[in-house]
């Protein structure tokens, strides 16, 4: 179905299908002691605690042009929190134009739409190695949403609100609506790929992966960072602080890591 902003199909009644965006990203960093683990853990708590996820999510909740119902935030002990954003349609001050177009979103912009019906949420899971030296910090945002736009619009700000060597992205379309002659649409615009959606400055720092189910409205990316600088993964020195062996052996471990959470399965090392 290919359409214009100004090709709209009238549709019998409100627009219903539901599209739902889910946002991994994961940070990870070497903490080489049990007091580094818990420094760490105490940092990425105090960056990203309910307060600020709120504020994000709102954020967000205004780029889709929604009006907020209810918020309920946690701060769970000893560590994570989640936030839950339940919103409803907001006012509708002019004919969306961006419905069918595959570009990154505001950053955030006042941006206004149709939706109903829609939530977005925000879990956090701190989590760290048994035998110490890796700990890994996952934030894991939904966005659900019924009516005109794709909660892709919101993409291009969650990308920049987190620090992250990793994304995970999956976007779905589900259930159908009707035109008013009562033929079912099960998708109202065109997508290609989630990538359409991420700014090519953005594109340009990572190797992505596209697993794409089109005629089941299902896409999945996968983003890992281009560049490793030891100095990004230390926790409260630099690697110059590291002797040649050291600065090897965990340059080796982190990129162990990474590959395994990339690839999502464990990778046998030597």
């Amino acid at each position: 179905m290919k359409l214009t902003p100004e090709q709209r199909v009238t549709l019998h009644g409100f627009n219903n299908l539901t599209k739902s965006l889910s946002f991994n990203m994961y940070d990870i960093c070497y903490t080489r002691t049990k007091e580094e683990r818990e420094a760490y853990i105490e940092y990425i708590d105090e960056q990203y605690n309910a307060d600020r996820l709120t504020k994000i999510l709102s954020n967000v909740s205004d780029i889709i042009g929604a009006h907020i119902l209810n918020v309920a935030k946690q701060d769970y002990v000893p560590q994570g929190a989640s936030v839950t954003v339940l919103v409803s349609e907001g006012p509708v001050v002019e004919v969306p134009t961006e419905s069918f177009d595959e570009s990154p979103g505001p950053l955030p912009d006042n941006v206004v739409l149709q939706l109903d019906k829609s939530h977005i949420t925000v879990h956090t899971y701190p989590e760290y190695h048994p035998d110490e030296g890796i700990s890994t910090f996952r934030a894991d945002i939904d966005v659900s949403t019924c009516g005109e736009i794709s909660p892709l619009k919101a993409l291009n700000y969650l990308i920049h609100s987190f620090d992250t060597d990793i994304m995970t992205i999956d976007y779905r379309v589900r259930g159908f609506t009707r035109d008013i002659n009562g033929h079912k649409l099960f998708i109202d615009h065109e997508i290609s790929s989630i990538q359409n959606y991420i700014p090519d400055e953005v594109k340009e720092e990572f190797d992505m992966i596209d697993v794409n189910i089109y005629q089941e409205h299902t896409f999945h990316t996968k983003c890992r960072l281009k560049e490793f600088d030891l100095n990004n993964y230390l926790f409260g020195y630099t690697k110059e602080k590291l002797s040649k062996d050291e600065a090897e052996e965990i340059t080796e471990r982190l990129k162990s890591e990474m590959d395994e959470i990339f690839y999502g399965k464990n990778i046998q090392t030597h």
